[in-house]
């Protein structure tokens, strides 16, 4: 593709961007401070230049950078890059708060240059055809959307379960619904560690009396990646942990009859669609538009996300105090 990106961040997601970028034939450089770590990459992709500092990757000016280090330390990476003059990918959450994403999207604008944020799920071929079929009013009037997204671990000790596994679903929900949402409740459980919420359950009102429901946990007994959507001509169900992910319509509803309440159940179906790698399709769009203006999860999308995340932390929180 004649591009040349850098990774900074070789763990348990930059790993996954080397790889991929590698696939696709950009992986240029990999900026990681383990040693030892680093070593391992270069000897498995010996064309590639390595670096454990990340101001000798700067000094490089690649044509792109994906920054896949923890979530604290995206702020401080993300806009030295940006001061730079440097085009970024940055994975999720965009940053801790709110005004830590503002400043990265004021940056990008001033220097000119892309700010990417890598909520992946927004480049899933199901989840793209679940918006077609919400637009194409295959549902009818959209009501609600529900979203599970359940595991046992991976445990953080540095921030909550919202936090590490709802931005994923905050994407979701804004995309399907176009919207934003107007009003937020949440409630949230502490088990394992004092201050780290290990479940919570966040209720999103959008404009024309749609709603989304967020169930997170990593103290669960089995993996669930569950979307539902129901709206007033039909219901669609898409669990990405199944080996099948599957796009389920359900071609039921309910309809009133003299004011009485009737159900209205046909045969269900299986909706097809093209099985394509969510990271290698976000990666590819990156590098096809580090010359051109990011539309699908630019920096100001990423900022919504984290306001949602703000919002919710700051509940539960005055909740549990």
């Amino acid at each position: 593709m004649g591009k040349r990106i850098c990774v900074i961040g070789g763990g348990r997601w930059g790993k996954n961007h080397i790889r991929t970028l590698s696939k696709i034939g950009c992986l240029a450089a990999i900026v990681e401070s383990n040693e030892d770590r680093l070593k391992e990459f270069l000897l498995q992709y010996p064309s590639v230049r390595g670096y454990t500092e990340l101001d000798e990757a700067i000094a490089e000016r690649y044509d792109g950078y994906t920054v896949a280090v923890p979530a604290e330390l995206h702020f401080s990476v993300g806009m030295k890059l940006l001061e730079k003059g440097l085009n970024v990918l940055m994975e999720k959450p965009m940053t801790i708060t709110a005004q830590e994403s503002e400043q990265l999207v004021d940056m990008a604008q001033k220097n000119n240059v892309r700010l990417m944020v890598g909520h992946v799920l927004m480049f899933h071929p199901a989840i793209r055809k679940i918006k077609e079929l919400i637009e194409g009013k295959k549902i009818g009037k959209l009501y609600y959307i529900y979203s599970n997204r359940l595991n046992l671990g991976t445990i953080r000790t540095e921030e909550s379960v919202f936090s590490s596994f709802a931005p994923h679903d905050i994407s979701v929900l804004n995309y399907l619904t176009g919207e934003h949402p107007i009003a937020i409740e949440a409630k949230g459980e502490r088990f394992l560690q004092k201050n780290i919420c290990d479940c919570t359950i966040t209720q999103l009102e959008y404009p024309h009396n749609v709603h989304g429901h967020i169930f997170v946990s990593w103290l669960h007994p089995f993996k669930q990646q569950l979307l539902v959507v129901i709206g007033s001509e039909g219901m669609i169900s898409f669990d990405d942990a199944t080996k099948e992910r599957e796009i389920h319509f359900y071609n039921k509803k309910i309809k009133f009859n003299d004011g009485i309440p009737a159900k209205i159940e046909n045969p269900d179906e299986i909706i097809a669609y093209e099985k394509k790698m969510p990271l290698e399709e976000e990666l590819r769009y990156f590098v096809l538009h580090t010359d051109s203006e990011i539309t699908i999860n630019d920096g100001k999308a990423g900022l919504e996300v984290v306001k949602i995340l703000e919002k919710v932390q700051n509940i539960i929180e005055e909740k549990n105090d």
